[in-house]
């Protein structure tokens, strides 16, 4: 599967280089007239775009409406995610939890990059291992092992803090936009990057970093060339935790529900990541009976009795050992739970506005950023690390918007002035403004905690060994994918008007 999804990034990617084309110099402005990609024209380019290339290890979740949160009975008691309809635009999802061996890479490149000037940054990056010891258990192999040997490569990473596996998040983002860069032959290959000289997104785009630049696109306008543009297309949006929203709809697969295609009927609602009401798979062949996730049945019994394994599991498991979604994504029950980008809060579920369009992409978490500018509008030199330089918008600059009149808005509705409930963390209550949402269940935890719409939390800064991520990305253009834009389309016959410039 990994072959075939490396093998589809680099199809696509191929697509894109040479679909990323301009258009034709007859291309003309429907509002102006005026020539595209023409120099004699003004120049401005306008682009054959063939669409957003699927990162490696993506799959494109397409989105809908589904009923967010626990439907079945809730017998931990707490009704803190109430059932409530929602709807989730297009994503693309991780097709398994991010593994050891990703997690070392990235050490071995922070360590390459930083770790002579800014070894801090390493060692804040360093998972922990000590999650796996415990007063009454021998568990000081895993500490020693689990992490660093070959063996677990490919079992998911644990011991990562929500700040961590965001910071993971974004270095992936640099390194595969870099490598299409590199692919598509516009810089040079690079493993000399130090400090604040290593390539960056943002820095790469506003002009603070250049690279060893192989062949730059044509400039249009002065007949010269250029470094790549937001505007062309060819880099994709940042990698990210996934929202809690996104987690559980791509969780629940409900597209293998529908009769079909064009069909909204939802025959049954799920339970768990697959169909039916028990953790054994159902179909009459070789597998009926087999556990469908890694979790644990009962007191001590982690893994089934020698000789007849349930899961094959005491622990974690290879990301790809279970049967996949009906998104084809692995492990969203079980193994792992997973951070989610959501603050926790309890009555988030009972203070979506339906007329204020908060039941589309809802999410609890914002804490609007803007770019550091000089007096001159551009971006202040990036830091010492080679990233731009944010600050938190202020209640005075927020103010005069008429969609947001704060800055930080963790408690908007559920936690402020306005709501029934205050967060005195330590006081009345241990859900604070650094407590994150975690979902999925693992191999520790009971059946209850597979189902896609239970929720927990977790202290940002503090991590688990049954505790890991994996990444998403924003999906732009059509929800369906690249060869389909969005809306319905009915086929007229299209009128022919005589224009007087031609």
């Amino acid at each position: 599967m990994k072959n075939v999804s490396k093998l589809l990034f680099l199809l696509i990617g191929t697509a894109l280089i040479f679909g990323s084309c301009k258009s034709g110099k007859n291309d003309r402005s429907s509002s102006t007239g005026w020539k595209y990609n023409d120099q004699k024209w003004g120049g401005f380019e306008k682009l054959n775009y063939e669409g957003q290339v699927t990162g490696p290890n993506l799959v494109l979740i397409q989105g809908g409406t589904f009923t967010m949160g626990v439907t079945e009975e809730d017998v931990a008691a707490e009704w803190n995610n109430v059932p409530r309809r929602v709807t989730v635009s297009s994503f693309y999802m991780d097709e398994t939890e991010v593994t050891n061996i990703d997690y070392r890479e990235y050490l071995y490149w922070i360590s390459n990059t930083f770790g002579e000037s800014y070894p801090e940054v390493y060692a804040k990056a360093l998972p922990d291992t000590l999650v796996w010891r415990e007063e009454l258990a021998y568990n000081e192999p895993y500490v020693e092992t689990y992490f660093r040997y070959p063996a677990y490569d490919n079992y998911p990473v644990v011991g990562v803090n929500w700040v961590q596996a965001n910071e993971f998040c974004k270095w992936r983002t640099d390194r595969v936009n870099e490598m299409i860069l590199i692919e598509r032959g516009i810089l040079n290959n690079n493993n000399d990057q130090k400090d604040s000289d290593n390539f960056n997104t943002e820095s790469y785009l506003t002009g603070q970093y250049q690279g060893s630049v192989k062949k730059n696109l044509k400039d249009m306008k002065t007949g010269g060339d250029r470094p790549v543009k937001f505007e062309d297309g060819i880099l994709l949006p940042a990698y990210r935790l996934p929202t809690e929203a996104e987690w559980e709809y791509a969780a629940l697969g409900l597209i293998g529900n529908q009769p079909s295609e064009k069909d909204e009927v939802i025959t049954d609602r799920k339970i768990y990541p697959w169909d039916g009401n028990t953790v054994r798979y159902q179909k009459r062949n070789k597998y009926q009976g087999e556990i469908l996730a890694n979790f644990k049945r009962s007191a001590g019994d982690y893994m089934g009795m020698a000789g007849k394994l349930n899961d094959a599991a005491s622990i974690t498991s290879d990301v790809r050992k279970f049967l996949p979604n009906d998104y084809g994504l692995y492990n969203m029950a079980g193994n792992v739970n997973e951070w989610t980008l959501d603050l926790y809060r309890p009555l988030t579920s009972t203070t979506l506005r339906d007329h204020e369009d908060q039941d589309l992409n809802p999410y609890r978490g914002n804490k609007f950023q803007t770019k550091v500018l000089d007096e001159n509008g551009k971006p202040v030199e990036k830091d010492s690390l080679g990233r731009l330089v944010y600050r938190p918008v202020t209640d005075e600059e927020a103010v005069v918007r008429e969609n947001y009149k704060k800055g930080e808005v963790y408690n908007y509705l559920d936690g402020d002035s306005t709501s029934a409930a205050v967060y005195e963390y330590g006081k009345t209550t241990l859900v604070s403004d650094k407590a994150r949402v975690i979902k999925g269940g693992s191999w520790a935890d009971r059946a209850y905690w597979l189902s896609p719409g239970a929720r927990r939390f977790k202290e940002e800064d503090k991590s688990d060994r049954t505790l890991g991520f994996r990444c998403a990305m924003t999906r732009t253009g059509g929800p369906a994918g690249n060869d389909d834009s969005a809306g319905n389309k009915f086929k007229a016959k299209k009128q022919k008007v005589q224009r007087k410039y031609k």
